[in-house]
């Protein structure tokens, strides 16, 4: 996408992991970054991801390549001044056109029972998450309601998207945890995707992508859906 002496910007695909989860484990983005910066690293670099995606997300991630501006940008981020949009593609049709969800997040094992560790919820005990939202695009599909919507994270919580989105209503299709029932998420772990899955899910991953990054008076990045997205909402739908 760009690239400087400083930093660089890479379109993730969905499914490539950001970094190792063990040492022969699948390949990742932080595998192959070191391999086109290793000039860079010979001379004194790093590699050094600033925004993380989910495995499933995909989209824009900014990499610092030197120490001085892995700092810079980490001093932005905790000062939010990296200001970071997503698309996604939804269930149903919001009855707003913009909203702001002001709700804090915890992991929902912490305050009660759940099958999944990384799970998170709505908890007054929870950490502050703000995500504005705006919808770009009304669609039916098959007859079923979609839409496409614009997400601005304030805060930088654990699926802070995913969580808000299904507490409107209108949870991420493809979300295997938010979705219409985490019980898809487990069955998932035991067999793999599946026909069955797909029927409920429609997708393989939760529709999510990282679409804009931004600090003021500085950069500014945008990209639309990536082709698996809008190749499944198609040409043929109605609005």
């Amino acid at each position: 996408m760009a690239e400087t002496e400083e930093y660089l910007v890479v379109d993730k695909p969905p499914f490539l992991l950001i970094h190792p989860s063990k040492p022969d484990g699948p390949p990742t983005l932080w595998a192959a970054l070191r391999e086109v910066l290793a000039f860079e690293l010979v001379n004194g670099g790093q590699v050094s991801i600033v925004n993380r995606l989910d495995r499933e997300t995909s989209g824009l991630v900014l990499i610092a390549k030197n120490r001085m501006t892995a700092r810079r940008f980490g001093r932005a981020m905790e000062r939010r001044l990296i200001e970071k949009t997503y698309l996604a593609i939804v269930w149903g049709w919001p009855e707003w056109d913009a909203t702001t969800v002001n709700a804090p997040l915890a992991r929902q094992g912490e305050h009660g029972n759940s099958a999944i560790w990384l799970k998170q919820t709505i908890h007054a005990k929870g950490a502050p998450a703000v995500t504005d939202f705006r919808v770009e695009d009304r669609f039916v599909r098959q007859g079923t309601r979609f839409a496409i919507v614009r997400a601005i994270p304030r805060t930088g919580r654990t699926h802070q998207i995913r969580v808000h989105l299904a507490h409107l209503g209108h949870a991420i299709v493809g979300d295997k945890i938010y979705g219409p029932n985490e019980a898809l998420y487990l069955r998932f772990i035991e067999t793999g995707w599946t026909d069955e899955l797909n029927k409920e899910l429609l997708l393989p991953r939760h529709a999510l992508h990282s679409a804009g990054l931004r600090i003021a008076g500085e950069f500014e990045w945008e990209t639309g859906l990536p082709e698996d997205l809008a190749s499944w909402i198609g040409s043929d739908v109605e609005r």
